[in-house]
């Protein structure tokens, strides 16, 4: 992390109120076409991918465990899950998260992009929807440029997971 000097001096100081503020998801095929998760609760998906590089940290996989430890993923959804490094993967596994992640049915491979770049597990076929917290969602990015992908925290892939829809984490809390 990175702190400023005790002695630093700002031009400006911003207060943000972020209270009642909904997780965001970006819908297909862009980064920016963001919508609140709330408005795409109908969206049923096959596959939700919770890892990469940019969302596969050690505390990503802790949301997600939050969720899903005791339940299981939903028959018709696949959930991947790739942790960012090999020192994330061992400290998951030293927690006991991996085990609890494949209890509940997720398929939980090595570390690497995976579906992230569409050339390693969880390729998308045609027609198909996923849910990822990777940091793309480009047309044919995760397989078939016929799939869709929708971008999110670990912790609405998770419960999207459990759902077979795109799901607030409240919903599954």
């Amino acid at each position: 992390m990175v702190k400023a000097d005790e002695d630093a001096v700002y031009k400006q100081t911003l207060d943000l109120d972020f209270t009642g503020m909904e997780p965001q998801v970006a819908c297909p095929h862009n980064v920016d076409n963001v919508k609140n998760v709330s408005e795409l609760s109908k969206v049923k998906i096959n596959q939700s991918f919770i890892g990469s590089c940019t969302n596969g940290r050690l505390e990503d996989l802790e949301q997600a465990h939050a969720l899903l430890k005791g339940k299981q993923v939903h028959p018709d959804v696949r959930l991947l899950v790739v942790p960012a490094s090999r020192a994330v993967y061992k400290e998951a596994l030293q927690k006991g998260i991996i085990e609890d992640l494949l209890d509940s049915g997720a398929i939980v491979s090595n570390p690497s992009c995976a579906a992230c770049f569409g050339g390693h597990i969880g390729l998308l076929g045609p027609g198909e929807k996923g849910i990822s917290t990777s940091n793309r969602n480009f047309r044919g990015r995760q397989g078939s440029p016929e799939a869709e992908v929708y971008l999110s925290s670990a912790a609405v892939a998770a419960a999207s997971a459990l759902t077979g829809y795109i799901t607030h984490p409240e919903e599954v809390a």
